[in-house]
């Protein structure tokens, strides 16, 4: 870990703080819906993602939107109740296979540990009805399938072979929909007049203008794809397309277009809501909604992934070691 992330990105949002606070004709509502000195809502802050809520809807749910009173009560039970760790995991004996495991509570990356917003909705996607993903479309998975086809066997020739996380060039998290992860799953948004800089824990910051600009018909490829952004009165919209092919983000295509809302629903609160379109991959748009939770006092620090990926380097000198055995070399 080092310096928090917001030095990396000060380029971007220099100036911001000496334009002090906000309007005078906003101070009466500051307390409920701050605004910029500009006039925009502040969103500005870090925000944990963590959410009760699953990604998609359990089927016995059907198409109830939120938890009853009691499903919730006991979901909150379950979610609060103390950690016990399993005495196998924590008596083993070191050195041994048993011994190589991961438990993310010993290390506070547990589901109750920090911030995790209380989700009355029984998923994340709200649209299809059900809460659930669509199924990807044949030529989806063909499109995929051929991907990979074109390194199969080849996965230890190089590190262009290897996925874009391992070579720390991009996370998913990066990538809009924002969606909670495993852990890590913590964002900080800047602003400044004419931009939003929404910088996640793990992976590159989206620089997003708010000047009114339109997407341009051609698009340079790039892994995270290029956003625009707009105010539709307290609403920030972001309109996000133009991904590399590599990304293939849920097996989607070229084609993929994602559409972000973001507004307050109190002083510690924000609400995020996506919608998700691609032709090539899905017959039906689908998206979702949850709370993004204020981390009051918290900074967010660099994930330095490149300075120490040791990994790529084992995996494939490994690899020769293998080759020059099975060449009868030392």
């Amino acid at each position: 870990m080092k310096a928090k992330d917001c030095l990396i990105a000060a380029g971007a949002i220099a100036g911001v703080m000496a334009l002090g606070a906000p309007l005078g004709a906003q101070a009466q509502s500051a307390a409920e819906n701050p605004r910029t000195a500009w006039g925009v809502p502040d969103f500005s802050g870090v925000y944990a993602e963590y959410t009760t809520a699953p990604l998609e809807r359990s089927r016995e749910y059907g198409n109830r939107e939120f938890l009853t009173d009691e499903e919730f009560a006991e979901l909150e039970r379950r979610r609060l109740a103390p950690i016990e760790l399993n005495p196998t995991e924590s008596t083993t004996t070191p050195g041994t296979r048993a011994d190589v495991h991961y438990n993310f509570d010993q290390f506070a990356l547990g589901a109750n540990e920090g911030v995790s917003s209380p989700n009355r909705r029984t998923s994340i996607v709200t649209m299809p009805g059900d809460g659930r993903i669509p199924e990807t479309l044949p030529q989806a998975a063909e499109r995929v399938q051929s991907m990979r086809a074109a390194t199969r066997g080849r996965e230890f020739d190089g590190p262009e072979f290897r996925s874009l996380t391992e070579r720390c060039i991009m996370w998913s998290s990066t990538l809009p929909p924002i969606l909670p992860g495993g852990y890590n799953s913590n964002l900080q948004i800047f602003q400044s007049p004419g931009y939003v800089l929404i910088q996640s824990e793990m992976g590159d910051p989206r620089v997003i203008p708010t000047d009114g600009r339109e997407l341009p018909d051609n698009l340079v490829p790039q892994w995270n794809g290029t956003s625009v952004g707009r105010w539709e009165g307290d609403t920030l919209v972001i309109e996000t397309t133009g991904f590399r092919p590599e990304t293939a983000w849920r097996s989607s295509s070229q084609n993929l277009r994602v559409t972000e809302r973001i507004s307050r629903i109190d002083h510690d609160t924000l609400e995020y809501a996506f919608t998700v379109e691609d032709p090539s991959t899905w017959a039906e748009p689908w998206g979702g909604v949850y709370p993004l939770t204020e981390m009051q006092d918290s900074v967010l620090f660099e994930y330095a992934c490149t300075e120490g990926n040791y990994g790529m380097a084992n995996i494939l000198s490994g690899e020769r070691a293998v080759e020059r055995e099975a060449a009868g070399q030392e």
